[in-house]
């Protein structure tokens, strides 16, 4: 078993403007937490949604755990985030208002060995915020070289 435990969705920051940050509790069952700390887990693909006042993270994938019995987890289902009401209402009324969304970035496990999940407001990028992302990776990526060689 591995000691840190941080899972990234690198795709976040390339397909969104992250605005807000907010870092969430998630509702886990025993064999979701024990795969998640042996570093089976993955958020590329998942995004976080509201129903009924609460938000939930939908296709997050968590592998299933290897000693798990007939009671292991379904690997994608919805697993509701733990935040306080207030942050909760705040982050309906962004995303119904101004056509926001909520992105996950980045899963982890805190000093208490608590599972949690970084998420953020977030804006969707337009094709030339993406190129002209791509453009700023290259040139630091040439500098650094530029410096490197001399």
């Amino acid at each position: 078993m591995q000691k840190e435990v941080t899972i990234k969705n690198k795709r976040a920051r390339f397909e969104y403007e992250l605005l807000d940050s907010y870092e969430a509790g998630i509702q886990l069952f025993g064999t979701e937490i024990k795969s998640i700390r042996m570093g089976k887990a993955s958020i590329t693909e998942s995004f976080c949604q509201m129903k009924d006042g609460e938000l939930y993270i939908v296709n997050m994938f968590i592998d299933e755990y290897d000693w798990g019995t007939y009671f292991n987890h379904k690997t994608r289902r919805d697993r509701k985030l733990l935040l306080q009401k207030s942050e909760l209402r705040k982050l309906e009324r962004k995303t119904k208002e101004t056509g926001l969304t909520i992105v996950a970035t980045t899963l982890f496990i805190n000093n208490k060995g608590l599972a949690k999940l970084k998420i953020y407001l977030a804006k969707g990028k337009k094709l030339f915020d993406k190129r002209n992302t791509i453009k700023g990776k290259d040139l630091k990526r040439d500098l650094d070289r530029m410096i490197k060689n001399s």
